[in-house]
C-alpha cells in the first residue's frame, strides 16, 4: 500500500504543518480536520491529540517521538497512522483494541523492543510496517487475520511464528523479513516470499527437523604475503603446510573444513590490487572473516604500515558489511625477534584498531549533530537517517589472535578458538538454521550428483536439468521439489557452496555447482599478471581463434596503453583456463568453452557477468575488417557508444582498473574555469576501492561519447560536457561533477540534468554499500572562498521539485559572496543578467 497523499490546501478537513519546527501541537488547531500532517518536526510528545477526534489520516513521521502515548486511543477513526522515524522505545497496552477502523500502520525506524499482547485485537490492520526496530518476537500479531502486508526487516528476530502463515483465513501476500538473524525459517525462505515460508512451515510440519545445520562460511582476507594460504590449508588439513611463493593464491580459493559441530566454507581471497575489484562480488554478509596480517614485517612506528596491512581491509569490511565479525590472526610470528615483540606488535595493533572504530563513530555522530543544527533541519531528515543507519551497524573486530604456522599445537588452538568465536557470535554471524529434513534430503542429493559425475566436472547445469536428476534421488514431488529448490540454492550460495545468480536474467537459468571454476575463469581475466599472460599466449592458441601473432602485439599494446581488452584476447584466455581444468575426453567441451567464452556472435558467461559487476565496458577498436569502427587514439578519437560496442565481438573491453593516467581527459577538457559549474559528492567515511571505476562504467551506459581516464572521465551529451572525477581535500575523498558555465540562460535545464543524472548512477551504486552515506556541497564560485552551500535531501524528490530546491533567485554563502541559484543548485533561471 503506497502513502496517500496529503494536500497542503486550506481546508477544514486537511491541514499541513509538516516542516515547521514544531516542539508541541497548536493551541488554535482545528480539532475537526479529518488529515493532519505533522512530519518532519521537532515534537517529542503529542499532549492534546485526543482532541482531534475526526481523524482518519494522522502522519507523525520523522520527529522525536519518544513514547506512543495513551491519548492516541481516543482517535477511534483513524485509519492511517505514520509514526516511523521516531526513538518510540515501547507501546503501552489498551491502545490498539480502540482502533476499530485502522487499516494502515507505518512504526518503522524506531526503538521498539517488544509489541503490546493486546495489537492483535485491531483486526482491521491490513499493513503494518515494524522494520527497522529492536523486535525479538512478534508474536502478539497472530490474530491479525485481515492481514495483508507485513515488513519486519532489520530487527533481531530470530524466529516467524507459523500461524502468522498457517491459518486457513489468511490473507497475508507480503512479508518482508530479511536483515534478521533468522533460524527458522532462514532468511533465504523469506526473501522468496509468502508461499516459500509457508511451504517451509509444511515442510518442518511433515519432516520435523530438531537438529541445526551450522555452515559458516569464511572469508581470508589481508595483503598480499600475509600468509592467508598457509593458514586457510593448515587449519583444514590440522598441521602446518608450506605455501611457496609460485603457490600463492590468484583470484579466490575455495575449500571446506568439517568439525564435529560446524562444516566450514573458506573462502580465501588473493592480496594483489588488480583482484580487488571482483572481490566485492564473491563478499557476503553473515560469514566470518578472518583478517591475516604479518607481523614480522608489521611496524608500530610506521603509520601506513597499520593502514596497509589491517585499516585498509577492516575499513572496506564496515563498508560492504558492516555487521561482520573480523577475527585478526597475526602470522609469522616465528619470524619475529622474540615473544616480547610479538605481544608488543599485538597490543599495538588491538589499540589502534579500537581507536580508529572509536573515532569513525564519533565522526559520524558528529556529522549527525551538524546536519541537526541546521537552520531547517526538516530538510536534512533523509540524511540523518542515513547516518543513524550507519551508527546501528555494529562491526565487531575480535582480539587479534597471535600464530606460528610451523607448530601443530598453534593451528589446533586457533581452530578451537575459531569454533568458539562462532558459538558466541552465531547472532551475528546467523550460521545455525533449522532445516525441514526434506532440505538435507535435497543438498545431499546434489553432492551426491557431483559424486557420481553426473552433474560435469565444470559444474555448469541448467536449473530444469538440476531438478530432473534430483527427483531420481529424493522422495519428493516435483511441485514440493520445485519450491524446496530455489530456496536452497539461495542458502547454499549464501554460505559459499554454490553460485546462482538469481538476479541476473540471462544467468539465471543456471547453477553453478562449482564456484572455484567460476572463479578460474574470472582470474584468467583479472589477474596482477595480465600482458605477462597475454604475451605468453601460443601460435596454436591464436589459430583456435584465427588470430595471427601480430595481432597479440597489438593486444598487449592495447591492454598496456589504453586499458582496452580485445575480445578475441579474452575469448584465448578464458579458453586457455578453460582447457586447464576439463578433462581432454569430456564430449560436451566445445559446447562448455562456446558458453562460458563465446563467440564472434554472442556473449559467454564470463563476458555477461564481467560487465553485470560493473568491472569493464565495452567498446569498439579500428579494424581493417570494420572501417566503420572509430578507433580509440588518445586525444584524438572518441570512445564509441556501449550499445554500438555490445553487438560487435570483435570489438574489445575497457577495463578502467588497467589504465595508467588521465592524459586524454585532461587533453579534452582542459583547464577548469571559475565560473564552472561543480558539484562534490562525498563519500563517507571513505571512498570504497574501485567505486569511481565502477561508477564511471555504469555512467558510461547513459552517454554515447564518453572519454575515460584512470581517475577522471569525460561525458558528453549533445554539446555539453560533464567532466567526473575522484579528488581528496584536506583527506575527505569526494567525487567531483563539474560543468561549463552555459553561455545562454536557458541551458542550464540541459546541464543540471545531465549533472543529475550522474548523481543519481552514483546514488544507486553507493546503495551496494550499505556502510557508505553521501552529503553533497557546492563550492562558492568566488575564488579563494572557502565556504560552500550544502545540499538538502534530494533522491526522492519529483522532477519539478528537484529544481526547487531552493526557492530565493540568489544566494549569498557565508563569506558574503552572491552568486545566481542556477549557478549552485538545479534551476531554471528567471532573471536574466548575470552576478
Amino acid at each position: 500500500m503506497k502513502k496517500m497523499a496529503m494536500l497542503n490546501v486550506n481546508s477544514w478537513e486537511e491541514h499541513d504543518l509538516s516542516g515547521q519546527n514544531l516542539k508541541s501541537l497548536p493551541r488554535d488547531l482545528l480539532t475537526y480536520v479529518k488529515s493532519l500532517d505533522l512530519q518532519r518536526n521537532k515534537l517529542k510528545r503529542v499532549i492534546g491529540i485526543s482532541r482531534f477526534t475526526h481523524l482518519t489520516e494522522l502522519n507523525l513521521s520523522r520527529n522525536k517521538i519518544m513514547e506512543f502515548s495513551q491519548e492516541m486511543q481516543y482517535l477511534q477513526r483513524l485509519e492511517i497512522l505514520y509514526m516511523n522515524q521516531n526513538n518510540i522505545r515501547s507501546i503501552p497496552e489498551g491502545i490498539f483494541p480502540h482502533f476499530t477502523v485502522l487499516k494502515f500502520v507505518k512504526l518503522s525506524s524506531n526503538r521498539l523492543v517488544k509489541l503490546p499482547p493486546d495489537i492483535n485485537q485491531c483486526t482491521s490492520i491490513t499493513y503494518l510496517d515494524l522494520s527497522r526496530n529492536c523486535l525479538q518476537n512478534i508474536q502478539p500479531l497472530i490474530g491479525l487475520t485481515k492481514l495483508k502486508e507485513l515488513l519486519v526487516e532489520k530487527n533481531h528476530l530470530t524466529e516467524l511464528p507459523p500461524q502468522l502463515f498457517q491459518s486457513s483465513n489468511c490473507e497475508l501476500t507480503v512479508c518482508k523479513a530479511t536483515g534478521n538473524p533468522l533460524r527458522c525459517p532462514p532468511e533465504e525462505v523469506c526473501s522468496g516470499g509468502v508461499t516459500d515460508i509457508q511451504s517451509y512451515f509444511h515442510q518442518m510440519e511433515k519432516n520435523p527437523n530438531t537438529r541445526s545445520a551450522w555452515t559458516v562460511k569464511t572469508m581470508f582476507l589481508g595483503s598480499s604475503m600475509a600468509g592467508k594460504s598457509t593458514l586457510c590449508r593448515s587449519l583444514r588439513e590440522g598441521k602446518p603446510v608450506v605455501v611457496a611463493v609460485k603457490d600463492r593464491t590468484e583470484g579466490i580459493e575455495i575449500s571446506q573444513m568439517y568439525t564435529e559441530e560446524v562444516r566450514f566454507l573458506f573462502w580465501d581471497f588473493a592480496g594483489q590490487e588488480e583482484y580487488y575489484l571482483t572481490h566485492h562480488v564473491f563478499i557476503t554478509p553473515r560469514a566470518l572473516v578472518i583478517l591475516a596480517t604479518d607481523l614480522a614485517s608489521y611496524s608500530i612506528v610506521d603509520p601506513q604500515s597499520f593502514n596497509d596491512q589491517l585499516w585498509f581491509w577492516i575499513n572496506n569490511i564496515q563498508l560492504r558489511v558492516p555487521d561482520s565479525v573480523v577475527l585478526l590472526v597475526g602470522t609469522h610470528c616465528d619470524q619475529c625477534r622474540d615473544q616480547e615483540e610479538v605481544m608488543e606488535k599485538k597490543k599495538d595493533i588491538e589499540e589502534k584498531v579500537k581507536t580508529m572504530l572509536e573515532n569513525r563513530r564519533m565522526v559520524l555522530k558528529q556529522q549527525k549533530k551538524n546536519l541537526e543544527e541546521n537552520t531547517d533541519p526538516s530538510l536534512f531528515t533523509d540524511q540523518v537517517d542515513e547516518l543513524d543507519c550507519l551508527l546501528e551497524y555494529n562491526l565487531k573486530v575480535l582480539d587479534l589472535v597471535t600464530l606460528d604456522c610451523t607448530k601443530t599445537e598453534d593451528i589446533a588452538k586457533l581452530k578451537c578458538h575459531i569454533l568458539m568465536c562462532i558459538q558466541s557470535e552465531s547472532m551475528l554471524l546467523c550460521s545455525e538454521s533449522i532445516l525441514p529434513k526434506s532440505y538435507e534430503e535435497v543438498e545431499q542429493a546434489i553432492h551426491k550428483l557431483v559424486a557420481l559425475e553426473q552433474i560435469p566436472q565444470h559444474g555448469i547445469v541448467l536449473l530444469d536439468e538440476l531438478s530432473d536428476l534430483i527427483l531420481n534421488h529424493v522422495s519428493l514431488s516435483r511441485e514440493s521439489l520445485h519450491s524446496i529448490l530455489r530456496f536452497l540454492l539461495r542458502y547454499l550460495h549464501r554460505i559459499g557452496v554454490i553460485i546462482w545468480y538469481e538476479d541476473i536474467n540471462v544467468l539465471s537459468d543456471r547453477v553453478f555447482i562449482q564456484p572455484s571454476f567460476l572463479i578460474s575463469m574470472f582470474k584468467s581475466i583479472v589477474r596482477h599478471d595480465l600482458v605477462q599472460q597475454l604475451e605468453e599466449v601460443s601460435r596454436d592458441l591464436l589459430m583456435q581463434e584465427g588470430a595471427l601473432v601480430k595481432q597479440k602485439f597489438i593486444w598487449v599494446d592495447d591492454l598496456r596503453c589504453r586499458g582496452t581488452l580485445h575480445n578475441a584476447a579474452m575469448r584465448i584466455l578464458v579458453r586457455r583456463e578453460l582447457e586447464k581444468l576439463v578433462e581432454d575426453d569430456d564430449d560436451d567441451d566445445d559446447d562448455l568453452i562456446r558458453e562460458v567464452v563465446g563467440t564472434k556472435k554472442e556473449e559467454g558467461i564470463i563476458l555477461t557477468l564481467l560487465q553485470y559487476f560493473e568491472v569493464c565496458l565495452p567498446t569498439l577498436v579500428g579494424s581493417p575488417l570494420n572501417p566503420q569502427a572509430a578507433e580509440f587514439i588518445p586525444g584524438v578519437k572518441q570512445w564509441e557508444s556501449a550499445r554500438v560496442a555490445k553487438r560487435d565481438p570483435d570489438g574489445a573491453c575497457l577495463f578502467p582498473m588497467y589504465l595508467k593516467d588521465d592524459l586524454i581527459v585532461s587533453n579534452k577538457w582542459g583547464e577548469n574555469k571559475q565560473d564552472d559549474l561543480s558539484v562534490h559528492v562525498y563519500i563517507l567515511p571513505e571512498i570504497p576501492h574501485g567505486f569511481f571505476h565502477r561508477l564511471i562504467v555504469k555512467t558510461c551506459s547513459l552517454y554515447a561519447t564518453h572519454w575515460v581516464g584512470k581517475e577522471q572521465s569525460l561525458f558528453c551529451c549533445g554539446n555539453k560536457l560533464a567532466l567526473v572525477r575522484q579528488r581528496t581535500t584536506d583527506g575527505d575523498p569526494f567525487i567531483e561533477i563539474r560543468c561549463r558555465r552555459p553561455e545562454k540562460d536557458e541551458e542550464f535545464r540541459s546541464l543540471w540534468d545531465l549533472i543529475l543524472a550522474v548523481m543519481s548512477k552514483l546514488f544507486v551504486l553507493s546503495r551496494q554499500w550499505p556502510g557508505l552515506t553521501q552529503q553533497v556541497h557546492t563550492p562558492c564560485p568566488e575564488r579563494g572562498c572557502p565556504h560552500y552551500f550544502t545540499w538538502r535531501d534530494w533522491q526522492e524528490l519529483s522532477d519539478t521539485n528537484l529544481y526547487n530546491l531552493v526557492k530565493e533567485e540568489k544566494l549569498v554563502c557565508q563569506g558574503g559572496h552572491t552568486r545566481r541559484t542556477e549557478l549552485i543548485f538545479p534551476k531554471v533561471p528567471i532573471l536574466q543578467q548575470g552576478v
